[in-house]
């Protein structure tokens, strides 16, 4: 019978590596054809057709990936990679300065300040995939519960890929709190698809998105890509989200490649000091593939050190399986780099799902 031990080994390696590409393909975004579809002007990041990273580099070609995922070497992950922390109840408002933020897992947390509850990159799925037979799976369940959220204000997506960009759970929020929706250009298209009754705001890089009284949301230049099937590579943007007025300042980075530290030097010009950094700090092996898109942890404190924040929080990390790099290797090669920059470890955290960070403002 197929995939069973009776098969020839030829037969079971070709299976497997057919597996190993097809579970990558969906967050790469090579699986299925449609997706978002800007039209708009052209401008310094955008040609009439597709978006592109000034001075950087484009998206590794399908070729390329096929070399990494049938050529390469995984590090072995367990099926389940608990947290230590129970799930979170978060309180129903954070009122005034003061910030509370929630690590739901991968790329989503919980921020509450200014009485405002904002989620960033909502996954609540099972998988990271447009399948449900396939693709990336959680190796721990949300660090929320779903119905354990408060009231949802606004939700800000940094782009389409499947780990970040998540169909159903955005369907979930706008059914039960009609959030507003920020996402930068081209990504309402994937969302409407999906249901055409939800609203989404877009915008471009360095475009202010009102939030609530005193607080919006900054869209930055970040380098990264996306698509959600093989003909619409770039067709939609990216971004970062500077957050001001929510405690000192916040920087959610979605997901970007260091690009020679010009991410966080630009951030840091525009906005100054910030009070917390939401910085990726897995899915990084192989660096020949991975390096123009995804930071390594390294790459992650020289951001922090370059944006001046006083906090850091690390996530993109053990929750789905997407590189080579073991399920913890993100969080010890993270302290390794901690050490050898001289910055005091306790201001740059490698979040796990459930763990919450309260922190006071300067004034």
């Amino acid at each position: 019978m197929p995939g069973s031990d009776n098969e020839p080994i030829p037969t079971r390696l070709r299976r497997r590596q057919l597996g190993a590409l097809l579970a990558a393909l969906p967050w790469l975004g090579g699986c299925t054809g449609g997706g978002a579809l800007h039209a708009g002007p052209v401008s310094d990041h955008f040609d009439g057709q597709r978006f592109f990273n000034p001075g950087g580099a484009g998206p590794r070609s399908l070729l390329e990936l096929a070399r990494w995922r049938l050529g390469g070497q995984r590090e072995d992950w367990p099926d389940a990679y608990p947290s230590p922390f129970p799930p979170d109840r978060p309180p129903p408002r954070v009122a005034g300065r003061a910030l509370r933020v929630s690590f739901v897992g991968h790329a989503s947390f919980l921020l509450q300040g200014a009485g405002l509850n904002i989620l960033t990159d909502p996954v609540w799925s099972e998988r990271a995939s447009p399948f449900s037979f396939v693709g990336p799976r959680r190796a721990n369940p949300p660090g929320i519960a779903f119905d354990d959220l408060p009231p949802i204000d606004a939700v800000l997506v940094s782009h389409g890929h499947y780990d970040h960009l998540d169909v159903e759970t955005l369907a979930r929020l706008w059914r039960r709190d009609r959030p507003r929706i920020v996402a930068p250009l081209g990504h309402d298209a994937t969302i409407r698809a999906h249901d055409p009754s939800i609203a989404v705001t877009t915008a471009d890089w360095r475009d202010a998105v009102p939030l609530g009284p005193g607080v919006e949301a900054v869209l930055e230049q970040v380098h990264h890509w996306t698509a959600r099937g093989i003909g619409d590579r770039n067709r939609a943007l990216w971004c970062g989200f500077v957050l001001r007025g929510l405690g000192d300042g916040v920087f959610f980075a979605g997901d970007t490649g260091f690009d020679e530290g010009r991410p966080f030097r630009r951030v840091a010009e525009r906005h100054g000091p910030l009070g917390l950094a939401l910085l990726p700090i897995g899915a990084y092996e192989p660096r020949w593939f991975m390096e123009p898109q995804h930071m390594n942890p390294a790459e992650a404190v020289e951001g922090f050190r370059l944006l001046g924040a006083r906090q850091a929080l690390g996530y993109h990390w053990g929750t789905f399986r997407l590189t080579d790099e073991g399920v913890a290797r993100p969080a010890e090669d993270l302290a390794g780099a901690l050490a050898a920059s001289g910055l005091e470890p306790a201001r740059f955290l490698a979040a796990r799902p459930g763990q919450v960070l309260e922190s006071a403002t300067r004034g």
